[in-house]
């Protein structure tokens, strides 16, 4: 791996000041935090397989992650207050750059089929939000130790309030995006 950090300050910022015309270095785009954060659905209710997902995506991210719980009650998801309802873990720092790194050069590359993550993931704001089918991309992750396969939500959090921005940043940190719009 070749430090996506180091790469971000010596590479990156220079070529955001030249495309994107930003005088000031502390207007440039860079990233703030990466979430990470799984929906457990009909498996809510079994304790093991929450925490074998919370294990997994913890191992994944390298920080431990949080099983998030139910704040109301909702009669048509059979959802009490106080029940365990997913898992997510926020990255910031050296370890949200590594698992950036991680994604974009071991992870991605090795999904069937793959031809980028989709251009339409912004949300107006600055933010890329996009979803993964499965868990069983990451190198750590060993299939004999999960108890069932679980796709995650990934969103990745820039200090820009423009879309074009954001874009730019993420593209130039070498983000593969689809061809065409």
């Amino acid at each position: 791996m070749f430090g996506l950090k180091k790469f971000y300050q010596e590479e990156v910022k220079a070529k955001l000041v030249s495309e994107l015309g930003i005088k000031n270095p502390m207007l440039l785009p860079k990233l703030e935090k990466i979430i990470i954060s799984v929906g457990a659905g009909d498996h809510a209710k079994d304790a093991k397989i929450m925490q074998n997902i919370a294990d997994t995506i913890s191992l994944i991210a390298g920080q431990k992650a949080v099983i998030t719980l139910a704040k109301k009650s909702v009669a048509g998801f059979k959802m009490r207050e106080g029940m365990p309802m997913g898992v997510k873990v926020t990255l910031r720092g050296n370890q949200m750059y590594n698992f950036l790194e991680k994604l974009i050069v071991i992870s991605l590359p090795r999904v069937k089929d793959f031809r980028g993550v989709s251009r339409n993931g912004f949300d107006g704001r600055g933010n890329y939000s996009f979803g993964l089918n499965e868990q069983l991309m990451f190198p750590e992750v060993v299939y004999d130790d999960i108890m069932v396969t679980h796709g995650m939500n990934i969103t990745i959090v820039t200090s820009t309030n423009n879309d074009k921005e954001a874009f730019k940043l993420l593209e130039l940190l070498g983000m593969p995006f689809a061809k065409g719009k």
